[in-house]
């Protein structure tokens, strides 16, 4: 797919929180990642929990939690370190990350994965184009 797509600054990437954006896997499906800080450079995770995949591990209202270089699931506690993607803890102990290629330089990020393709930045959610009124184009995205 894309060998080199633009991101945002390294400077945008804020400490705790992340930055959200949304890839287009290889069977056309919509999948958010988001990048996090680290001492030494930028990580970029698919947005699951490797024990729930349907619970967000970066959510809009709060970024991601990101403490002592570990990213907290916020449903079950689980810690995932920020550099490796690895658990140790928790329900999700033994498993890792869904790891997403990217490179910083000369302060810029870039989509570096040749298994996705950038579709846009912020939530999967926001490349929705079918908003001309208010009925839904599909119920898959419900929750109950």
């Amino acid at each position: 797919m894309s060998p080199r797509t633009h991101l945002t600054s390294a400077d945008d990437v804020p400490e705790q929180g992340g930055w959200l954006f949304t890839v287009e896997e290889p069977n056309g499906s919509l999948q958010e990642v988001f990048l996090v800080r680290l001492d030494d450079g930028i990580a970029a995770w698919k947005n699951y929990c490797q024990h729930e995949t349907d619970q967000e591990l970066y959510r809009e209202e709060i970024g991601a939690v990101v403490r002592d270089g570990g990213i907290v699931c916020p449903k079950h506690g689980s810690v995932f370190d920020a550099v490796t993607g690895d658990c140790e803890n928790g329900p999700a102990a033994g498993s890792t990350l869904a790891e997403v290629a990217v490179t910083v330089e000369l302060g810029e990020v870039y989509l570096t994965d040749d298994d996705v393709e950038f579709s846009h930045a912020g939530p999967a959610s926001a490349g929705d184009d079918d908003d001309d009124d208010d009925t839904p184009g599909s119920t898959s995205h419900l929750r109950f």
